[in-house]
């Protein structure tokens, strides 16, 4: 088989998705394995934010071009995974994706986006595609603020999403999230995957080792998480460098057992 026989399919679930925790709509896909159709099994589920720069080389910012990588660990073997895409909202990004309050942002919706997820995509994609279901087979995962969020959704819903892929988080915009990782209490083994560039903004990698150091505290404590740190010292806050890191944090959140 030719590599482009292993890109998976991307269907538009919809264009306007209604989401009413945030009295708004929005554009989901879903990215299927190659031979989704040819078979019957069941399939974990990663939930990836800022869907516009995921597969689309026209996106303003560049793309994480993730249906190549996926083509790629297909043809391996490692790529039995669907993955959700969710658009996120023009100007309304950074309040949607921010789950606290902001002298300047104000009060953030992030919780309410995160209830959405959970009340009513999870229920939404699991009857429509066939899915495994449980905490083990549930991922969430994001660069930036997308990356904040996905790490406010796994600390917050322990028993929903685990499995995080967590790319250059923006943890400056609020020290609670540090606080919300040390009362983190996973009830099973949590799978924790953390990037962070070195030309980043000048916070953005102390910040990572920061909340890497809290989770690796935890471990010591006897917390049920397996974590992984990867960090690249010439990388800057962009998308080809999270479109590097995506194959590497796929295989070590789902085939690494």
């Amino acid at each position: 088989m030719t590599l482009t026989e292993f890109e998976p399919i991307i269907e538009t679930i919809e264009e306007a998705y209604e989401i009413p925790h945030l009295n708004a709509t929005r554009k989901i896909s879903a990215v299927l394995p190659h031979d989704y159709y040819q078979n019957d099994k069941k399939y974990p589920v990663l939930y990836l934010q800022d869907g516009q720069n995921l597969f689309n080389p026209m996106a303003e910012y560049g793309d994480w071009a993730i249906d190549k990588s996926l083509a790629k660990l297909a043809e391996k073997g490692e790529a039995d995974i669907i993955i959700i895409a969710i658009n996120h909202g023009e100007e309304q990004r950074i309040s949607e994706y921010l789950p606290y309050y902001h002298p300047r942002f104000g009060n953030g919706k992030g919780k309410f986006y995160v209830e959405f997820l959970i009340e009513k995509l999870l229920p939404y994609v699991n009857n429509k595609y066939r899915t495994l279901t449980d905490f083990d087979n549930t991922g969430i995962g994001g660069s930036s603020m997308g990356g904040l969020i996905s790490l406010y959704a796994g600390l917050s819903a322990p028993r929903i999403f685990g499995k995080l892929m967590i790319f250059s988080p923006s943890l400056w915009i609020s020290k609670k999230i540090f606080d919300n990782t040390k009362s983190f209490m996973p009830l099973e083994e949590a799978k924790i995957y953390l990037y962070a560039g070195g030309k980043e903004s000048q916070e953005h990698l102390p910040n990572a080792k920061k909340l890497g150091g809290i989770i690796k505290e935890k471990m010591i404590k006897g917390y049920h998480i397996d974590f992984h740190f990867s960090i690249n010292e010439e990388g800057n806050h962009s998308e080809v460098h999270w479109r590097k890191e995506f194959p590497k944090a796929i295989q070590w959140l789902f085939y690494n057992k």
